[in-house]
């Protein structure tokens, strides 16, 4: 039978001092930690579309931040296993910089197909769009290109597959905003955010799972968070909320 674990959830501060501490006193890269994030992303939508992505089209909306940069990511992987991905980003490419712009790059020298949001842009069709616009530190309305992408994402009748959390939703104390992403399904990384808890946030994300993004688990003890080890049998985990409080299966 399979046994419930509680998992924490981590506010947006502790969020940002996991990211710290993982460069600066672990030494994993933001790359290491986007590659991760992404092929989980690309595993997730896999799963989504029955197990096979080869000519299935995919549409992977992607913004400027991290979160875009993960969303880049899973769109390689995607490509490299046969599926139809477009790539629409929240910007032209020139406005990209660090890591988002390294992902970028190599999805360019792969000859991937690449639009930006325009006024009257619309989606092609697509069996699965992957909603990586915004990441877990939003707090207020969207604006410009990203509520741009997040108005095409809601037109469309594909099922959308959020990254971290659904664009629009503020992570941190669980308010929807206008416009926001409401997903089938949600990837988030490292652990649950504590929004999640809040009714409104947990609908926007649809299904909930986690992935590891390979943080130590000294790094979670250092910060006192009792974080289970979860990933010793799948590399992604189901979560369910139940009274306010987040479970996983394993």
């Amino acid at each position: 039978m399979a046994e419930r674990i509680a998992v924490p959830t981590v506010s947006t501060e502790q969020m940002q001092e996991i990211d710290r501490l993982m460069v600066e006193v672990y030494t994993i890269d933001l790359l290491q930690m986007m590659e991760n994030a992404g092929r989980s992303l690309a595993m997730l939508a896999r799963t989504m579309l029955g197990g096979e992505v080869t000519d299935r089209p995919i549409v992977v909306l992607a913004g400027r931040g991290n979160n875009g940069g993960g969303g880049l990511v899973a769109a390689r992987h995607l490509l490299n296993w046969g599926a139809w991905v477009q790539i629409v980003c929240s910007y032209p490419p020139a406005a990209y910089q660090g890591a988002p712009a390294r992902q970028l790059q190599i999805l360019q020298a792969m000859g991937a197909p690449l639009a930006w949001a325009e006024e009257g842009w619309e989606l092609p069709p697509a069996d699965l769009l992957i909603d990586a616009i915004i990441g877990y530190g939003l707090r207020g309305d969207p604006r410009g290109p990203a509520r741009n992408l997040i108005q095409l994402a809601n037109s469309s009748a594909a099922p959308i597959l959020s990254l971290d959390a659904p664009s629009g939703v503020d992570s941190a104390a669980g308010r929807v905003f206008a416009p926001h992403i409401q997903a089938a399904a949600t990837l988030t990384l490292a652990l649950p955010k504590t929004g999640f808890r809040q009714p409104a946030a947990a609908a926007a994300c649809g299904a909930l799972h986690l992935a590891d993004i390979g943080a130590p688990a000294a790094l979670y003890e250092q910060l006192g968070i009792a974080a289970p080890l979860l990933f010793g049998r799948a590399d992604l985990i189901a979560l369910a909320v139940e009274d306010g409080e987040l479970w996983a299966e394993a």
